[in-house]
């Protein structure tokens, strides 16, 4: 069975992990029929040992080809006449197979291989390894956005609005942010950082959210993402006394469905008709949460269509459409924030746009224009390398057929209000800035609306730190973790 998923080329969302109606797909190519489910996470996969042949660039290069042409959502957009022997790894192959998409902004970077054993533990688990911060550029400045509890950085109190000056991989090495950015830009910054190997480890100035300066030692370890944290993901805020359900969803992820429905079942005993859903930094998972998260809010709309998914003519017998499904801990609420931003992608894109239909101006994006992805891959997976090519096969659409949101969802939900994300109050605090401005779209207040450009930018000068070419999943779904 194929399940369905999300995720961003700092962002995804897709099908995931292939199963033994796939086999031939995913295996070296040949045809397949089976029909997706909405929901589930990929299977793990048992690796044989790969022969020299099988594994070789040349075969794996083959093996993509096949897969692309056999599932490509825009079959048309691939150049099948480059000479594979012009590229020296798979992935720089892939990319001169799509660019044609590139070109039209329908694929940007999300088509890509990355290893079955990693993604499917991140799925599963939350599992990753690193020094567990999320980082974002402010201008030519290095600020932490979220700091993940059980990692390195959080012990050492490294949290949201820390900034980060020099790094180094000893005192007597540090080099300052500026000098990086200056002399390599992004991509020398993400280098100076290291791998994600466990033991990396890095030396860092910085000055805490207080104005303090000092150095830090940090070591990657292996830890479990959190994807509603237990120090700020659920609340109740209190805006005079009317009660606000506040969500913080990190990452659409296996692990986040009982903290879901914790969340939802005490947003229902505690008679809340509000919401503000914040996924500020979410740059997908798997569409099955997705589609949980608008069960929950779908109280009342039982049957009633949530999303459709359609693959391209030939694979059509896999389209199908998700009704949303009543579950204990729903509530029915009357009207929703949604706060995002340029890191907001894929299956939280999916969310918001869903409700549009049902909600309208009782709903509204909150805060900066989202990254704008509403198509998704497949996984086609060749085991005995640990492949898994990540392959644009289909699109998402709402209730109403809208899912062309290429340049982000401020052109398409009917109310927005801009807001700054203020990296020196808590997130859930009703301090920071774009919760006061959700808060303030719930009760009426007014707001100003987002720009929705020709595509969509990053707010007030903030961007991700991503690397041009993410290699791990973990990447693409948290953009700016390391």
């Amino acid at each position: 069975m194929v399940g369905l998923l999300f995720s961003m080329r700092y962002n995804k969302f897709a099908l995931s992990a292939c199963g033994a109606a796939l086999l031939a797909a995913c295996g070296g190519g040949g045809g397949s029929s089976a029909a997706p489910s909405a929901g589930g996470s990929p299977t793990p996969t048992p690796s044989p040992s790969p022969s020299a042949a099988a594994c070789s660039l040349g075969a794996r290069q083959d093996w993509a080809l096949r897969a692309l042409d056999e599932w490509y959502l825009f079959p048309s957009l691939l150049d099948k006449n480059i000479v594979k022997s012009a590229y020296p790894d798979l992935q720089s192959y892939i990319d001169a197979l799509v660019a044609p998409a590139r070109a039209q902004s329908r694929d940007r970077y999300f088509t890509y291989v990355t290893s079955i054993e990693e993604e499917n533990a991140y799925y599963e688990e939350g599992a990753n390894a690193g020094f567990g911060f999320q980082l974002s550029l402010v201008g030519n400045a290095l600020y932490v956005i979220d700091s993940y509890e059980g990692a390195p950085a959080l012990a050492a109190n490294i949290d949201r609005g820390t900034q980060i000056l020099s790094i180094g991989t000893s005192s007597g090495t540090m080099q300052t942010v500026s000098s990086l950015l200056a002399t390599g830009g992004t991509d020398r910054l993400v280098d100076a950082l290291g791998p994600s190997t466990v033991g990396t480890t890095r030396v860092f100035r910085v000055r805490d959210a207080s104005g303090v300066e000092r150095e830090v030692a940090l070591s990657a370890s292996e830890y479990n993402i959190d994807p509603v944290s237990d120090r700020f993901g659920a609340r109740i805020i209190l805006d005079g006394a009317k009660k606000v359900g506040y969500l913080n969803l990190r990452t659409f992820i296996d692990t986040a469905e009982p903290d879901l429905r914790a969340a939802f079942a005490e947003f229902k005993a505690q008679g809340v008709t509000e919401l503000i859903i914040d996924l500020r930094y979410n740059g997908g998972g798997l569409i099955s949460v997705a589609e949980l998260v608008g069960d929950l809010m779908g109280g009342g709309r039982s049957g009633q269509i949530f999303d459709y998914v359609t693959f391209r003519d030939s694979k059509s017998a896999n389209n199908e459409s998700r009704a949303f499904q009543l579950q204990p801990e729903s509530i029915s609420p009357t009207r929703i924030a949604f706060i995002g931003t340029h890191g907001t992608a894929s299956a939280s894109e999916l969310v918001i746009n869903g409700m549009v239909p049902y909600l309208r101006t009782n709903m509204a994006l909150v805060g900066g224009n989202t990254y704008g992805k509403p198509v998704g891959q497949i996984a086609l997976d060749r085991p005995e390398c640990d492949d898994r090519l990540r392959a644009i096969a289909l699109k998402i659409e709402n209730a109403d057929h809208q899912g062309e949101y290429y340049t982000g969802l401020a052109s398409t939900v009917p109310v927005t209000c801009s807001a700054e994300d203020d990296l020196f109050h808590p997130l859930g605090d009703p301090q920071e800035a774009m919760v006061g401005a959700a808060l303030d779209f719930l009760a009426g207040r007014a707001c100003g609306t987002i720009s929705a450009g020709a595509r969509a930018a990053a707010p007030k000068g903030k961007v991700p730190l991503v690397p041009s070419q993410p290699s791990r999943t973990v990447q693409v779904e948290l953009p700016g973790i390391y």
